[in-house]
């Protein structure tokens, strides 16, 4: 069975993740993160934080403590993180050398025992934390000759001249800001217009999705009829989020081969899968939404023809469809989620930092299983 790719870690840098914030435990060579498990843990967090950063094979198994059950070891399999790398594999600056398998699959030792990483070769990241860790700016732009993070990047594009196999090569490998800021896109006026912070999705548009569920409930006999509409326009738009990121965002096959085109992708999705964890160019900018929705009002209105009423509801559904959307796209790449969404996170920065090929679905991982492009789960070695 392949194995998991995931990268290895000092005994130090075990050490150092020590707190609420960010909890690490092994078991012999395995790194676990149970940072998400610290307020659930039965036995409470502050027990749990006592073991912060060691080894917790024995109390795990020890009969006076208390002997967990195999659910508990189910938990720490879904946290898996990385390996501990031997003292005599680590450099003398305290790092782990780095070390990729051709194979692209991470084997749990070698044959000297030591944990070996795998670096993606397009995106040079191994994990998910790897696309928090800042760009080192002038290097990435000498070596790669592509955008200056210091200048603004829209005048680079327009006229870069970068052909389209070079544009897109470039803008899924990705980088972060420093300081995790927003990279300059105009550098003018213009800039704030560029920004949309992730609450104002839900203080715009939730008032609208009531509004207009107040209007549609006045055409209806009952609420549960409007309610059915509603939860069928939240349906359609899972299909419709599926579909707008798989054959409009990600249109990279017939994306035009010229400035125009390759200037309008970097503008409506490109400068996500190229800055992905800047968290003002997250959720999509109210003017930029009004355009996009306005084409889906006139649908809904023309396919419920026979009742306005209808055709408002399933609208309200999928306004809110959206908002729902944009929100868990914002907290999944910025904030440290409950147990139930530590999956989806995964597969989402997954589709950042491995392949942005697969992986369309942000709310829901049901239209990728349907269409045959779903994720496949990073395995680990039994």
């Amino acid at each position: 069975m392949p194995s998991r790719t995931l990268p290895t870690f000092t005994r130090a840098e075990v050490e150092s993740h020590a707190s609420a914030a960010s909890c690490f435990v092994t078991i012999g060579t395995k790194v676990y993160d149970v940072t998400d498990f610290v307020d659930v843990h039965p036995g409470g967090g502050d027990l749990l934080l006592e073991y912060a950063g060691k080894d917790v094979e024995e109390i795990l198994k020890d009969p006076t403590s208390h002997p967990h059950s195999e659910a508990a070891y189910d938990v720490l399999d879904d946290s898996l993180v990385g390996f501990v790398v031997p003292e005599k594999a680590v450099g003398s600056n305290g790092s782990a050398h780095p070390k990729a398998e051709a194979n692209g699959t991470l084997n749990g030792s070698t044959a000297t025992g030591t944990s070996a990483t795998y670096i993606h070769p397009r995106t040079g990241m191994s994990c998910e934390e790897d696309l928090s860790k800042e760009t080192d700016i002038s290097q990435d732009y000498k070596k790669h000759k592509f955008l200056d993070l210091n200048r603004p990047l829209f005048l680079q594009i327009w006229n870069g001249g970068f052909s389209k196999e070079f544009y897109l090569d470039q803008v899924h490998r990705p980088r972060h800001y420093k300081g995790g800021d927003s990279a300059p896109l105009f550098g003018n006026f213009l800039e704030p217009l560029t920004k949309t912070p992730w609450w104002m999705v839900p203080t715009i548009w939730l008032p609208c999705v009531g509004y207009g569920l107040y209007l549609a409930n006045q055409g209806f006999e009952r609420p549960a009829i409007t309610a059915a509409h509603w939860v069928f326009g939240v349906f359609l738009w899972t299909f419709i989020e599926y579909c707008m990121h798989r054959f409009l965002f990600h249109l990279d096959d017939y994306l035009p081969d010229n400035r125009v085109g390759i200037t309008a992708h970097f503008l409506l999705h490109g400068i996500h899968h190229y800055l992905p964890m800047d968290k003002y160019r997250l959720v999509m900018p109210p003017v930029l939404f009004v355009v996009l929705a306005t084409p889906f009002w006139k649908l809904a209105q023309f396919v419920f023809a026979y009742n306005w009423y209808a055709g408002t509801a399933v609208y309200c559904g999928g306004i809110f469809g959206y908002i729902c959307y944009d929100l868990t796209h914002y907290f999944l790449h910025h904030e440290n989620l409950p147990l139930w969404y530590k999956q989806l996170k995964k597969y989402h920065l997954q589709h950042h930092f491995l392949d942005y090929e697969l992986g369309f679905g942000v709310t829901s991982k049901f239209w990728d299983t349907i269409f045959g492009t779903e994720l496949q789960p990073l395995t680990k070695t039994k």
